[in-house]
């Protein structure tokens, strides 16, 4: 049996109390598009270093098992795989079994559709699966939108919130999952944008939760990603941020439960304060 060190310190907060940091590692690789062996060589060594970095939870880019920039509805079919029975689910549901939580973009065939998701995979069992909300440019002529809200899992007595790259724009996929209690926000991600990642410091700011970004690097049919991997926290700092060509797994130690802290200054409570009945626009058909 492993016994990780999340494991331990839970055990020490149940004997004693105690507060202790959860290892986050977001990956941030360049797959190939339509290399299944290649993708899949990449994602194993990132959790190989995981296992070497005793790293507890694990956020790997969007689309990882396939690349992004599809031409045809038939390349992302053909590119495409079933949760959990899909050789790159496989992998990642046998390195959760070491303890940890996997977040990873998935190209998911769910029967005669396509699905841009994100599954999440803990101690050898799927947890969830997000089917991106949001479909970013060419997305919409590859993928099928899904249509439900994005998930919170539980792992080790901590609430973790999924999301999927172009998601970060709309306000309201952060703010369901904090007001669904995430304590931390995983986000696969492809993104190209220039104002990505300091868009999701505000998402941390307006929701106090962390949120952990695992972008892609390279240029793959002339689209450009941005790399800058990173985690932020509920004040909005950068804890970690990579560069825009960096390769590898990259771990913060993090108190998911300074989350919990909704005050943004001593008077206001970033929830409690809401004024849900004056925002009728936002649930009105565009």
């Amino acid at each position: 049996m492993v016994v990780t060190k999340a494991e331990i310190a839970r055990i020490c907060i149940s004997a004693f109390g105690e507060h202790f940091m959860i290892r986050i590692g977001v990956g941030q690789t360049q797959p190939n598009f339509g290399d299944k062996v290649w993708n899949m060589e990449q994602t194993r060594q990132l959790l190989q270093a995981a296992d070497h970095e005793s790293v507890d939870v694990v956020v790997l880019p969007e689309l990882l098992n396939s690349g992004y920039v599809f031409r045809s509805k038939n390349e992302a079919t053909g590119l495409s795989e079933e949760i959990p029975a899909g050789p790159f689910s496989k992998l990642l549901q046998a390195s959760s079994k070491k303890g940890r939580l996997i977040v990873s973009g998935i190209c998911q065939k769910q029967g005669n559709l396509v699905y841009n998701s994100a599954a999440a995979f803990a101690n050898g069992a799927l947890l969830a699966v997000y089917q991106k909300l949001h479909l970013f440019d060419h997305e919409s002529e590859w993928f099928t939108p899904g249509g439900k809200e994005p998930p919170v899992v539980e792992f080790h007595g901590y609430r973790f919130g999924i999301m999927v790259c172009f998601d970060w724009a709309f306000p309201e996929v952060a703010r369901i999952l904090a007001l669904k209690s995430a304590q931390v926000i995983l986000h696969p991600a492809n993104l190209v944008l220039p104002y990505c990642q300091e868009a999701m410091r505000t998402r941390s700011i307006e929701n106090r939760v962390f949120t952990a970004t695992a972008n892609r690097t390279g240029l793959e049919r002339d689209v450009q990603f941005s790399g800058m991997s990173q985690v932020t926290s509920p004040k909005g700092e950068v804890l970690l941020r990579r560069g825009v060509t960096d390769q590898g797994l990259f771990w913060v130690d993090i108190e998911p439960r300074d989350s919990d802290n909704k005050m943004i200054t001593a008077r206001n409570h970033v929830l409690k304060d809401r004024r849900p009945e004056t925002y009728t626009l936002l649930t009105r058909p565009s």
